[in-house]
């Protein structure tokens, strides 16, 4: 009887490291799952922040050729003569 004792002293000590170590790496798993969260948001955050400076860009871009940078004639006079025919487009619209 005392050798199936410590068979089973041994099984159970052995399920316990395995209960001990499914905890630890449970709690791994959530650690990493709240940091990959926290590092989606981030990543978000910079998607919008980028976003934000692209069209601060471009708008920086058309004012500094409306000013009449040489550097941007040619996408000055696109953009004014696009706005005229929007305008003239208006105004056929509210003739009608």
């Amino acid at each position: 009887m005392s050798v199936i004792a410590e068979i089973i002293d041994t099984l159970e000590n052995k399920v316990e490291k395995l209960f001990i170590k499914m905890k630890s790496l449970e709690k791994n798993s959530q650690d990493l799952k709240v940091e990959l969260t926290k590092a989606a948001q981030f990543i978000q955050t910079q998607s919008q922040e980028i976003e934000a400076l692209k069209t601060q860009c471009e708008t920086l871009k058309m004012a500094n050729a409306l000013l009449g940078s040489d550097e941007n004639k040619r996408d000055t006079k696109l953009k004014i003569n696009s706005l005229i025919r929007e305008i003239d487009y208006c105004i056929a619209q509210l003739s009608d």
